[in-house]
């Protein structure tokens, strides 16, 4: 062999040698990054290539699938009462990809989650049938929040206080996620995006809002739990109007016929004072308030239900003027709908909140169980003795109060109210609020409830907690307690 055809010969071994080196490192090393890129289009055809599992809601799917015609993505998602339950399943679509349950089982529902394989299809990375995701929502308190809020702007969540289960999950105005399911929904897809009312965002987690007076539940529970009043019952140290301390600035109350120089917390909590939750804050301390708030969740970075809820809010590095107005939740205080209704579901259940979960179980096809969520997770936010005055108020509230239109035959109903500034100056329409918790005395069944009303078309002066959202709170509560 002549050295010419020798060189050549070795050159084309080493040739052969990279790409099968190559080949290798592909194939053993990269396989699983390739696999999972978001462009590999193999996924999205796997993903769509059978029917997908469900998600259910009281044993009953309110998902499905439908076949497609003309397109290499053979199935396309489906919703049944698609905006009642688009705050709760999310959307699953060809184009957009997936969000909200269907994004965070999107392997389960597809069945490339390797749970579903048998050993073979492990090694083989073939999908297995599709498995199912079991929700906590009870229909008659979804269909309950969803028909009393309407056409307003707003939130609502329920949820059992004893076993952190999630009842109901509302967020209006809604959209229908089987617009968007396909490939070809791009007009719909820039329509929800254009919306100014934003239907696409699920205000019960992700939109933290000023609470209002609805926070003046943490303050009293810090003053109890502190010792600075020794029962809601006791006078406070509370002028009327209160001068926020270090300026000329007077904090004044809704009425100013409202009994609020030196109220009792009960009192204050019945008359919505401004002046004794500013001043109780003060007195306390930033720090005293916001560990409160955090017992509570507030400044909670990864509260997941197991949808990830935007973090609400409790302020740091404030001056006594601004700690006075978190007293009654404004200043930077935010909370979602979920956080008010987890204080409500705490002191209903004794000073114990129990974690938030709307997902009871996932499956494989068969029902056999893959995962489980235990129910009543609990830890101590405020001690039972503090749980039973507040709850004492809040029925006071309820009975007496601002939250009148909460009231349930039959049923011991607490709650409190907030109206929130809204805009520089308070220049926009409020946000109305309503937190509460019922408790039917015949069974003891409970339910905690937490209202958000961003905007209703109605007159400011008409805006008001008790009058726009307790009665939506009252409907979702009527029918957890029906259950």
């Amino acid at each position: 062999m002549n050295r010419t055809i020798r060189r050549a010969s070795v050159f084309c071994l080493l040739l052969v040698l990279a790409l099968l080196g190559r080949a290798t490192w592909v194939q053993a090393y990269q396989a699983r990054a390739l696999a999972d890129d978001d462009h590999n289009r193999r996924n999205t055809i796997a993903q769509y290539a059978q029917p997908l599992g469900d998600i259910i809601v009281a044993g009953s799917p309110v998902t499905g699938s439908k076949r497609t015609v003309g397109s290499d993505l053979a199935y396309k998602r489906t919703y049944t009462q698609g905006e009642l339950y688009a705050a709760v399943t999310g959307y699953s679509s060809q184009a957009y990809g997936a969000t909200q349950l269907e994004g965070i089982y999107s392997h389960v529902l597809d069945g490339t989650d390797d749970r579903l394989k048998n050993p073979l299809g492990a090694v083989t990375r073939d999908q297995g049938a599709p498995g199912n995701v079991l929700t906590t929502i009870d229909p008659d308190v979804q269909k309950a929040a969803y028909e009393a809020l309407g056409d307003d702007k707003g939130a609502a969540v329920a949820i059992d206080p004893k076993t952190g289960r999630i009842l109901g999950m509302v967020s209006t105005p809604s959209y229908d996620p089987s617009s968007i399911s396909g490939t070809t929904d791009g007009e719909a897809w820039l329509k929800l995006l254009d919306d100014e009312d934003k239907p696409m965002v699920n205000r019960a987690l992700r939109q933290p809002l000023a609470p209002g007076s609805t926070f003046k539940l943490v303050v009293a529970a810090a003053a109890l739990e502190d010792g600075l009043y020794g029962s809601v019952d006791e006078r406070t140290d509370s002028p009327n109007p209160y001068t926020l301390p270090g300026t000329s600035t007077v904090l004044r109350n809704e009425s100013a016929s409202a009994p609020c120089e030196n109220a009792t917390l009960r009192t204050a909590l019945q008359y919505s004072c401004n002046n004794v939750f500013a001043k109780a804050a003060v007195d306390l301390g930033q720090d005293k308030v916001r560990a409160m708030a955090e017992k509570f969740g507030f400044n909670t970075e990864k509260l997941d239900v197991p949808v990830r809820a935007s973090k609400s809010v409790y302020p740091t590095g404030m001056d006594r003027p601004q700690t006075a107005l978190t007293g009654i939740g404004q200043f930077e205080v935010t909370a979602t709908p979920l956080q008010m209704a987890m204080v409500s579901a705490a002191l209903a259940n004794g000073g114990e909140l129990a974690a938030p979960h709307m997902v009871s179980e996932v499956t494989d096809a068969k029902g056999d169980p893959l995962q489980k969520f235990a129910d009543g997770d609990t830890r101590r936010v405020v001690s039972p003795s503090t749980a039973e005055e507040l709850r004492s108020a809040m029925v006071t509230v309820v009975e007496q109060g601002t939250g009148t239109n909460a009231r349930i035959a039959g049923a011991e109903v607490g709650g409190k109210t907030g109206t929130a500034q809204n805009g520089v100056g308070n220049s926009r329409t409020p946000y109305a609020w309503f937190t509460s918790y019922a408790k039917d005395r015949s069974n003891g069944k409970e339910v905690a409830v937490a209202v958000v009303v961003e905007d209703s078309g109605a007159a400011r002066s008409e805006v008001s907690g008790n009058g726009l959202a307790a009665p939506v709170a009252q409907k979702m509560m009527k029918a957890a307690l029906a259950r």
